[in-house]
């Protein structure tokens, strides 16, 4: 079996860090909201890590490689709950098509 990488973050590292130096990319931002900002995105990332790693060992690669998937729907779904965002045709639209998706490769592995 051969291993393939997963696909990289959508912007390079050497662009992230160019990005970070940007002339006032900073501009007043205090030390107290950085380290809350890095803090609570640790924290929200490692508690989806523990998360994923307990639901893990019950489910096949299969189900396993097309619940991921469901990750662009799930932070949607918090755009939409913490953040009032709209729902809109095409937010119903895609996420009908992704729910669908992985319904029909779940269901259709039993």
């Amino acid at each position: 079996m051969r291993h393939v990488a997963p696909p990289g973050p959508a912007v390079p590292r050497g662009r992230r860090l160019a990005l970070a130096a940007w002339p006032g990319a900073w501009a007043g931002a205090s030390t107290s909201g950085v380290a809350l900002a890095l803090a609570s995105g640790a924290l929200t990332s490692g508690l989806g890590y523990v998360a994923w790693y307990l639901a893990l060992p019950s489910l096949s690669r299969t189900v396993a490689a097309t619940v991921q998937l469901s990750v662009p729907l799930v932070a949607a779904l918090g755009a939409l709950v913490l953040l009032g965002e709209a729902i809109d045709l095409r937010f119903a639209l895609a996420s009908a098509l992704v729910l669908g998706g992985i319904a029909a490769v779940v269901l259709t592995r039993r």
